[in-house]
């Protein structure tokens, strides 16, 4: 499918979305490993992302952040620590993003038709268009924040 396509029916989802699901939950998670941090890029934006996504009918936080590990990336994820819950307030709804990390996975890179590109990555050399939370929640780890972060995405 054609990426402007899919970057127009993003934006309409986003909008549309404000007003179908104001309050949404979701998972991210930092896979890290050797001072790397494993990043996907979707087909819809032009940003590198932790692994993660919405959270499915009947799955726990758990069970959704698996899963979105596994099509995005190929990833079978070892232990899981919280490592944060975080608010974005952004076009007319309130997005809760709960955060996982997890040093211990393996990951083939397979991935779904949503996700461009998957690779692991140096934390102290992020693409420029890595998504502004996302480098906030790398820098937090860098810095050896632990859980009962919380607040602004």
């Amino acid at each position: 499918m054609n990426c402007s396509f899919l970057k127009l029916l993003y934006q309409i989802y986003v909008r549309l979305s404000a007003i179908t699901k104001p309050v949404t939950l979701g998972v991210r998670v930092l896979l890290i490993r050797d001072e790397k941090v494993l990043l996907v890029k979707h087909s819809y934006q032009d940003l590198w992302f932790l692994v993660g996504g919405g959270m499915e009918r009947n799955e726990t936080l758990e069970e959704a952040a698996r899963r979105e590990a596994m099509e995005e990336a190929g990833a079978t994820l070892g232990e899981m620590k919280l490592f944060g819950i975080y608010t974005n307030y952004i076009f007319g709804r309130s997005d809760h993003i709960v955060v996982f990390l997890c040093e211990d996975f393996t990951y083939t890179g397979e991935h779904d038709s949503e996700i461009e590109i998957v690779e692991l990555l140096s934390m102290g050399a992020l693409p420029k268009n890595t998504a502004p939370g996302i480098r906030r929640r790398i820098e937090e780890y860098r810095a050896g924040k632990e859980y009962s972060q919380f607040g602004k995405w």
